[in-house]
């Protein structure tokens, strides 16, 4: 008997929602991703894709993919460490760096690679990691990883977080790490306080910039600019999965820091380096994100546009300020069912269930791009409204504030 089969194949979850014809995962994309795609030959408004800025199909991003690709071939065949480093990584990591207001930037391959390997060597036995329970996954695979001791703090709550540091050696390193905008409920961190509490008790702070680089701050530069607390804030992460139109990630930091990455971050040093497709890209829309403030400026226009419109249908939609907006269910088959009668009325968003939250916590989540048009916003309203009254789950006393 294969012990292994055996006991995996007892996972049948999957199979199950497929059975009852509400299986949303995996829909197979046959065009560009914008804010309106073609998914089994049918036209879908899409509203669960990360690309704020809408720059996946900007015609200088994919020029200079192909450009790129042209002069240095489609792979690097090596990690950044020993024969993958090409001046263009350099000049993307120089910009990063210049942007961010750091001394320096390393790229990695994925933004996931970022987190877990920063997260997972900085710190030693003897020293500690306080993260956010909402924390990304990548940032929880990081410090699973290192051997520091870890303090997890309720969700924002600068009460819990501070009872943690008070568990802390002071004289030991103490890492706070936290999401700047937290990707399923899109509500942002309370960076002021946390950089307060970091300097009572000389902790030093990461910041996620994967959903705040290009939504949030002067020309998109995230978070913690938006509270203007770059200077406090040790290392600073993003993502170009997001905003910037292509795959990969950076860390910027001071010299010391990037110097100790370079040389010990195992997802940096054994990882095959980014393409000079993705670097070339995302260098692209980073010139573009820089240099068109209209695009973020048209964003959040639209964002409000659609936080009222939740907000007066009487959706339950937490606390995002963001274009990420969670709108409630607190149902797993419910939360499965509406995407599905969604996706067959043209509207493709996202489910969010267990595992990644509570049962009693899931969510479908809205986001939005710059690209998007206030009619296609009210054809989604009026899909959602009408979807939600049907399935039963529309409270119309729960209005957000």
């Amino acid at each position: 008997m294969n012990l292994l089969v055996n006991k995996l194949s007892k996972y049948d979850a999957p199979q199950k929602f497929k059975k009852a014809g509400i299986y949303p995962y995996f829909r197979v994309l046959e065009s560009d991703q914008d804010t309106e795609v073609i998914i089994n030959g049918k036209k879908v408004l899409m509203f669960g894709s990360n690309a704020y800025l809408g720059l996946t199909n900007h015609p200088k991003v994919k020029e200079a993919a192909i450009a790129a690709t042209k002069k240095y071939g489609t792979g690097m065949a090596g990690s950044r460490f020993l024969n993958g480093t090409l001046d263009i990584h350099l000049e993307l990591e120089r910009k990063l760096a210049d942007f961010i207001g750091k001394d320096e930037a390393i790229i990695y391959p994925t933004g996931f690679q970022v987190n877990e390997g920063v997260v997972s060597c900085l710190t030693c036995r003897e020293d500690y990691i306080l993260w956010d329970e909402l924390d990304h996954a990548s940032i929880i695979e990081g410090h699973r990883l290192s051997y520091s001791q870890k303090f997890k703090f309720r969700h924002n709550d600068m009460c819990s977080l501070e009872q943690q540091l008070k568990k802390c050696e002071p004289d030991k390193v103490k890492l706070i790490v936290v999401d700047g905008v937290f990707s399923m409920e899109g509500d942002i961190a309370n960076l002021p306080e946390i950089v307060r509490l970091a300097k009572e008790y000389n902790a030093n702070i990461m910041v996620d910039e994967a959903h705040g680089i290009g939504v949030l701050g002067r020309q998109g530069r995230g978070t913690c600019d938006h509270f203007g607390v770059l200077p406090d804030v040790d290392l600073v992460m993003g993502t170009f999965s997001k905003s910037l139109a292509s795959i990969g990630g950076f860390i910027a930091s001071d010299e010391a820091i990037i110097n100790f990455l370079r040389h010990n971050s195992r997802s940096y040093i054994f990882s095959a380096s980014i393409t000079p497709a993705a670097t070339a890209a995302a260098s692209a829309a980073f010139d573009i994100m820089v240099s068109e403030p209209e695009r973020i400026e048209h964003l959040w226009e639209i964002t409000h546009y659609a936080l009222d419109g939740f907000r007066s249908m009487g959706c339950e939609i937490g606390h995002t300020q963001t274009p990420i907006i969670p709108i409630f269910i607190r149902d797993n088959d419910k939360t499965f069912q509406i995407t599905t009668e969604l996706f067959n009325n043209g509207i493709f968003v996202n489910p969010v269930v267990s595992p990644a939250v509570s049962p009693n916590d899931t969510l479908i989540r809205f986001s939005l791009m710059a690209t998007h048009t206030h009619a296609q916003i009210d054809v989604a309203l009026e899909k959602i409204e009408k979807c939600l009254k049907k399935i039963g789950v529309l409270n119309l006393e729960a209005v957000s504030v």
